[in-house]
């Protein structure tokens, strides 16, 4: 089936893919063309959109903070026939039940740089900065350290960590050497283990160096090595308390999620501690 799916939204659009993109994932043989139109927010643009939703109807999803906009977009809708879908409304409104006042109708209002965007931002930077092991010698100011033997999936989680706003390092633990001594000195930051299935990190490890079209049969894809050194990367994070992450059967935003639970939690058991 194919489906031409509309995203009109008043802002940058970011909130509108994401609902659409977790939508389509639930339904299977959907061939879908997506038109975006961020940023509409005079009638004459709405009016240049809708002339394109008419010339290719299909789902319209909106976000459109401006009843006047709204009504006109959703009234040209039904006069097509199209549906035209709020994604905002029933959180907004349900907010509003619970807080007794009424939304503020400004676009693009959660894009405000504010202190949450700076902190983002330089959550980013060091992030970047700190990939792979580097700048040791200042991983004290991270707030969280993930560790765990190549092929682990620790840059990608630590980039979306560092997008959600923690500055976060990483560290490939290699059997060959010990890893750095800061590591073990650390206070302010939560280290957090990632592990995997050998099997599964066998394949992957042959994966990229068919891809780097390096030797596909050493010591980094051998079984048994493979086995030990997994092993010994779990031991590493029992013995100084350091708690693990399986991402076998994890996507990245899992694995990052149930990294932040561990951080909130430390933070309120620190917290509590202190109140103590």
């Amino acid at each position: 089936m194919r489906l031409h799916l509309h995203l009109v939204s008043d802002s940058t659009g970011e909130t509108l893919e994401s609902v659409a993109k977790a939508g389509l994932a639930q339904f299977e043989d959907v061939e879908t063309i997506k038109h975006f139109w961020p940023l509409v927010r005079s009638k004459g643009h709405l009016d240049r959109v809708l002339m394109d939703i008419a010339s290719r109807p299909g789902l319209v999803l909106f976000t459109l903070v401006n009843a006047d906009m709204r009504s006109h977009l959703e009234a040209r809708c039904r006069a097509m026939g199209l549906p035209a879908v709020g994604v905002l409304d029933p959180v907004i409104e349900g907010l509003q039940a619970v807080l007794g006042q009424r939304a503020a109708a400004r676009p693009g209002r959660q894009h405000q740089m504010d202190e949450a965007y700076f902190r983002r931002v330089a959550a980013i930077d060091y992030t970047m900065n700190h990939d792979d092991g580097q700048g040791a010698d200042n991983w004290e100011e991270a707030d969280i350290l993930l560790i765990g033997v190549s092929r682990t999936s620790k840059t990608p989680t630590s980039i979306y960590l560092a997008n959600r706003g923690y500055k976060t390092a990483n560290l490939p633990l290699v059997p060959t050497s010990r890893p750095p001594e800061q590591l073990f000195r650390l206070s302010k930051p939560m280290v957090v283990g990632l592990t995997t299935n050998p099997d599964r990190l066998v394949q992957v490890r042959r994966n990229r160096l068919l891809s780097l079209a390096q030797a596909p049969e050493t010591a980094y894809v051998d079984m048994d090595e493979v086995t030990k050194e997994v092993a010994a990367a779990r031991r590493l994070c029992a013995d100084n308390s350091w708690p693990v992450i399986d991402v076998s059967r994890r996507s990245i935003e899992e694995s990052a999620a149930a990294i932040i639970n561990l951080y909130n939690e430390r933070a309120e058991a620190r917290a509590n501690g202190s109140a103590a």
